[in-house]
């Protein structure tokens, strides 16, 4: 096992899910616009702990298995929060947790199958779409008195329509594995 400096960023995001949890619900005014700050810093370390294993040459079995998890478990946790507080529709919460609870079943049934399914541009676009959207959510009040919370709902129905599309590209992908066994 390596821990290479992006290994180390993933797991500093599953550390960091926590403390966002706990702002969120504290009982500080400002608790939601720190939770938002730590989600953002935490959702900036998923793309740049990918483009320092590339850039390093330093990928490593660990980081691919981490990184899946530390991204699912700080999203579902902010769509859960959200969901909870009233500051963001069940729906679109549940299109998108179960997209990727499909998604990476297809991948893990892909790995035993001695094949893998690569990230799409359109799963790139989702999720910056989703990050940004639930970060504005999480953030919830106006910024510069322009509305966050309208900002992060039109952009979390965007990730929404994203979602079901670029889950729909991956099946299509995976189909002929798919269908072969």
């Amino acid at each position: 096992m390596r821990w290479t400096l992006a290994n180390r960023l993933t797991f500093a995001r599953i550390l960091a899910v926590p403390l966002f949890i706990a702002a969120f619900l504290a009982p500080w005014p400002i608790g939601p616009q720190i939770a938002a700050i730590l989600f953002a810093l935490a959702s900036f370390t998923d793309w740049l702990d990918g483009w320092l294993a590339r850039a390093r040459d330093e990928t490593t079995p660990l980081g691919r298995f981490l990184d899946p998890v530390a991204d699912k478990l700080l999203v579902v946790s902010a769509l859960v929060l959200l969901v909870a507080r009233g500051w963001a529709p069940a729906l679109a919460a549940i299109v998108i947790i179960g997209r990727e609870i499909a998604i990476s079943a297809l991948r893990e049934w892909l790995a035993h199958h001695q094949s893998r399914l690569a990230v799409s541009l359109l799963g790139k676009l989702k999720t910056a779409a989703q990050m940004i959207a639930i970060a504005l959510l999480l953030w919830h009040e106006p910024i510069a008195g322009i509305s966050a919370h309208a900002i992060g709902l039109w952009l979390l129905w965007l990730a929404v329509v994203l979602t079901l599309w670029s889950g729909l590209d991956y099946l299509r992908q995976a189909w002929r594995e798919l269908v072969r066994t």
